[in-house]
């Protein structure tokens, strides 16, 4: 017989799609690589991105708090002045030296012992009545917002700007130290000034009797040009040593407008940067804005992370600002180093992985590929052609031996069939043509015989395979003797298999002819029925550790086969443990209940499993469809659908994902007629 030539390659090399994903090599290569070259980079890059995110915000948050305690610190100087202002003018001492003519020495030994540059009394017309320096004159002393507040009764301390002038009245000496030339700045505003003359005080005043008998005002205060006591105690108090890592450095200042006039800033040679100006990003916002900077700032010769805010005269105006930083550098390294680290990791990982992986996808796929080209070869005519040895016992390696062995029954089928063609023709040759109509009788005949023999031989391709599995395994028990303990789970497993497809050729009978499997119908207590049925799947309910309640207060009877009831309510109790596999509680209740008039009894077989989807629902009682991953047909609530409709009964469900499903099955009491 000739053999038909091939009008397509259904088994031919797949074509390369658009993303070339319709090969196996190139599906099972992506599976195998996409987690490691893909997924986990772009899940490492967010959560590096979030990192650096929250690394540098908490840089930016000790900043701020370095910036509060910066504050409180030059507001407790500024306190504690006022304080000592105050006390000096209401003491004991300071009225009997203004009653002997005494203050100029009173006022210069208190002065020093309080760390004041100047210290002065007042009276309400501007008149000094003694001052230390002895001989300072400081011009028009009322015209400050402190002191005439101090006049008017009521003490005050502010942060003030003195010009070189005002100084100079008081002592040249003062003027002298609040100069500073001013050093080019990388950065900074562009200005024509090269010298600061101003000075920044710290000036307090507190109301004081005078001998007359009226109020004058005590008045001290202290330069902070130059000041780096200030500035040393503000940055021990804040960066305290082994408070920042190895390599870093805080850092204090006061700024009179934008210039450094006292700061622990070091410039070249250990030199402090006295004179220098702030950068112009800065000085814009921080001065011009009055907005607090907290952020990363060019700081004369290197970046800081930096807190700046704006300091206000006692009239209100922004003549400075008090800064606090530590450099960036040491964060940076640290930063960028443990992200080489989170980068060198991945790489090792993937470096270690990508191998192993490619091995694992090139061993399935190179016995599908042997598969495809054994599948061309046959569909190309060479009936020989075979996959061949393939190495392990995983279920590509079974799949590519039962097929050798298919193709192996398919050869000598084909031989089989050729020989009888033979035959056929040898016979229908030696007819003579008077026998023509006989001969298309027999060859009708010879059809049907065929036909019957194909009948017979899908019955013995089932049933016979499985009789002599079954055989065979009882052999090789008694065989290996104590031996098959050592296999005895693959024995168990060929078992369950093998019942597995007897059940499910007698379920896909009992679906197409459900007559021919019907019962004997009896009267049936329900209650008892359900009763029954737990104690046969009782097992199942212990392991999977679930919850019985049961609710019987149905007194009816119905006319059914007590052993198909069994069968339904036995497939929706599997079908509720199989729904809880972490354990839960089951419902099986009994009622009476008229639907439409009729009267009947409803049986209720309710879980707390995880429910079916509202897609899924109305699908759950068609043929072959199941939700179950493993093991299942989609057979059971057919069947039992069709068995409950025989008796003129009913099933319903409800179900909500999540917290579970239950099953009503309705039977009349009597038999209704149809």
């Amino acid at each position: 017989m000739p053999s038909r030539p091939p009008t397509s390659e259904p088994n031919s090399e797949p074509s390369v799609g658009r993303w070339g994903l319709r090969s196996v090599r190139v599906r099972l290569l992506a599976l195998a690589l996409l987690p490691t070259v893909a997924v986990l980079p772009i899940v490492l890059g967010f959560a590096l991105f979030w990192w650096l995110a929250e690394f540098d915000a908490l840089l930016v948050s000790k900043a701020r708090d370095d910036l509060i305690i910066a504050r409180q610190y030059l507001r407790r100087i500024m306190e504690r002045g006022d304080e000592q202002i105050a006390t000096l003018g209401q003491s004991a001492a300071f009225a009997e030296a203004a009653r002997t003519g005494g203050l100029d020495a009173l006022l210069e030994a208190r002065r020093s012992a309080l760390g004041l540059d100047f210290l002065y009394l007042t009276a309400p017309d501007g008149t000094i009545l003694a001052a230390s320096p002895v001989g300072a004159k400081p011009s028009s002393p009322t015209h400050w917002r402190v002191v005439a507040a101090a006049l008017a009764g009521k003490p005050e301390t502010g942060l003030d700007l003195f010009e070189a002038g005002e100084m100079t009245a008081i002592s040249p000496a003062l003027a002298t130290r609040a100069r500073l030339d001013l050093v080019p700045t990388t950065a900074a505003a562009e200005t024509d000034r090269t010298v600061e003359t101003r000075g920044l005080v710290i000036h307090s005043a507190s109301p004081t009797p005078l001998a007359d008998g009226g109020n004058g005002a005590l008045v001290g205060g202290s330069l902070l040009n130059g000041n780096l006591g200030f500035v040393d105690t503000l940055n021990e108090l804040i960066y305290a040593p082994a408070g920042l890592p190895a390599g870093g450095q805080g850092t204090a200042t006061l700024f009179l407008d934008d210039v450094r006039v006292a700061t622990n800033v070091r410039l070249f040679g250990n030199r402090r940067a006295l004179g220098t100006r702030v950068s112009r990003e800065v000085h814009d916002a921080v001065l011009g804005q009055g907005r607090t900077w907290l952020d990363s700032a060019f700081v004369v010769n290197d970046r800081y992370i930096s807190a700046y805010e704006p300091i206000a005269d006692s009239a209100g105006r922004r003549i400075g600002m008090l800064y606090v930083g530590f450099l960036e550098r040491p964060f940076r390294l640290a930063r960028w180093a443990m992200v080489a680290a989170v980068l060198a990791t991945f790489a090792v990982a993937a470096v270690i992985t990508l191998p192993f992986l490619l091995t694992v996808a090139r061993a399935i796929f190179r016995p599908l590929e042997r598969m495809n080209r054994t599948i061309a070869a046959v569909d190309a005519g060479d009936l020989g052609a075979r996959t061949g040895t393939v190495v392990g016992h995983d279920e590509i390696g079974i799949v590519a031996r039962r097929f050798d062995e298919l193709l192996d029954r398919l050869q000598a089928r084909d031989a089989e069939l050729r020989a009888f063609a033979r035959e056929l023709d040898d016979r229908v040759e030696e007819r003579t043509r008077q026998l023509e109509e006989t001969q298309r009788q027999l060859v009708m005949s010879e059809k049907l015989a065929s036909i019957g023999e194909i009948t017979a031989g899908v019955a013995h391709e089932i049933n016979n395979p499985i009789a002599v599995i079954q055989g065979n395994l009882e052999v090789a028990r008694e065989a290996l003797g104590s031996a098959a303990d050592e296999v005895r789970t693959e024995f168990d497993l060929i078992d369950q298999q093998v019942h597995r497809v007897n059940m499910i050729v007698t379920r896909l009978l009992q679906f197409a002819r459900p007559d021919e499997y019907a019962g004997y119908v009896e009267t049936v207590v329900p209650a008892e029925v359900v009763s029954d049925c737990r104690v046969l799947v009782r097992h199942l309910l212990e392991r999977a550790d679930i919850a019985v309640e049961s609710g019987d207060t149905a007194n009816r009877t119905v006319e059914v086969s007590r052993t198909e009831l069994q069968q339904v309510v036995i497939n929706l109790m599997v079908n509720a443990i199989h729904a809880m596999p972490e354990g839960g509680r089951l419902r099986l209740a009994t009622r009476d209940e008229d639907r439409s008039g009729t009267p009947g009894v409803a049986i209720e077989v309710a879980d707390t499993g995880v429910g079916i989807p509202p897609d899924r629902l109305q699908k759950v009682f068609d043929p072959f469809f199941t939700t179950r991953t493993h093991g299942g047909t989609g057979l059971g609530l057919s069947i039992s659908y069709t068995l409950i409709a025989r008796y003129c009964g009913l099933i319903t469900v409800e179900s909500e994902v999540g917290r579970g499903s239950a099953f009503t099955v309705w039977l009349p009491t009597r038999q209704v007629t149809n």
